[in-house]
């Protein structure tokens, strides 16, 4: 019979509310794909209906990943739920008003400062998107005092809510005014937008396909992504590394394990960095140059080295294992 207390076997043990919003999420993503079929209206040079689904897409995944991580706490259990349902209230308002503000009032949401309507949407917009950021700082927190059977697991949960806590972080460089729009604001007057997504080229410009990344200059939703899916990314790799123990040797000790999930997340916060400094120099994801491309070799050098040690390391931790099971 099936452990009805483990939460990969039932969702019985999940947060709720995150898993009515990633079930919303869910129908927002089919309407969104229906959207995309039916109705042919655009908005900032893309389909009215592909933001939408982006944001289902992504907060469901993310609502997902967070409850399961919450039915993890063996400490903290009843603020782990406060923190997430402020988390899924937050998110599912910011989710909701873009669906009004973009669909219904076919008008765009961030930066939109045009009216006092605008004005007022951004403004809760900007609370729920705070909210999330303070209820994951607070769930970062109480994984810290967490113990899990499997340390390399545990170093990937407190690895992956860190970088998603640092992508979050990121995005509000965002929320900073250009120079053109700085401009405005010296002269008395009050810019219709403050912030973008781009840097270096105005929004609605050249862009990957369905994404929407900048191809003519930098774009602040790179890292951002990168980051708050180092919710599921740091953790698949746990998972996938014990899958491959059992084909390897080298990887049947968990602190092995645990060991390549910190190079790994090390990795992963640095590519975060190079990403967002790469944006903040106005260059494309898809046009880097010779100091992008020297730092991006450097990282990987790096992360390739660290991991072998790690592996290499594993007699000498197999030995220490085997002598403190001794005592």
């Amino acid at each position: 019979m099936a452990d009805k207390g483990n939460p990969l076997v039932t969702l019985r043990s999940w947060h709720r509310p995150l898993v009515v919003l990633a079930g919303a999420m869910a129908l927002l993503c089919a309407v969104s794909l229906l959207g995309l079929l039916v109705d042919d209206r655009t908005l900032v040079n893309a389909p009215i209906w592909l933001k939408p689904l982006k944001f289902s897409v992504a907060i469901g995944a993310y609502a997902v990943t967070l409850a399961w991580l919450l039915s993890l706490l063996r400490r903290g259990r009843r603020a782990g739920w406060w923190f997430g349902t402020v988390f899924a209230a937050g998110i599912g308002v910011d989710v909701g008003l873009i669906v009004v503000q973009m669909i219904f009032r076919d008008r765009t949401l961030h930066f939109n400062k045009a009216t006092p309507a605008d004005v007022m949407i951004n403004n809760i917009v900007a609370g729920g998107a705070y909210a999330a950021f303070l209820m994951t700082a607070a769930v970062v927190v109480l994984l810290l005092f967490q113990r899990l059977p499997d340390r390399a697991l545990a170093s990937a949960l407190r690895w992956g809510t860190g970088l998603a806590l640092a992508g979050m972080a990121v995005a509000m460089l965002m929320f900073s005014p250009t120079p053109a729009q700085q401009a405005v604001r010296d002269a008395g007057g009050k810019p219709a937008t403050f912030g973008a997504h781009s840097v270096g080229v105005e929004d609605g410009g050249p862009g990957l396909p369905v994404l929407g990344w900048s191809t003519a200059g930098g774009d602040m939703r790179i890292p951002h992504f990168v980051g708050i899916h180092g919710l599921q990314v740091l953790p698949l790799v746990a998972f996938g590394l014990l899958l491959l123990a059992r084909r390897y040797p080298q990887l049947s000790s968990d602190v092995v394990r645990r060991r390549l999930v910190r190079t790994f997340g090390a990795g992963y916060a640095g590519l975060i960095v190079l990403l967002t400094w790469q944006a903040q120099r106005g260059q494309s994801i898809v046009h880097p140059d010779f100091r992008t491309l020297t730092a991006a070799a450097t990282l990987a050098v790096l992360v390739t080295a660290s991991a072998v040690l790690s592996v290499r390391l594993r007699d000498r931790v197999i030995s220490a294992e085997i002598l403190r099971s001794a005592r």
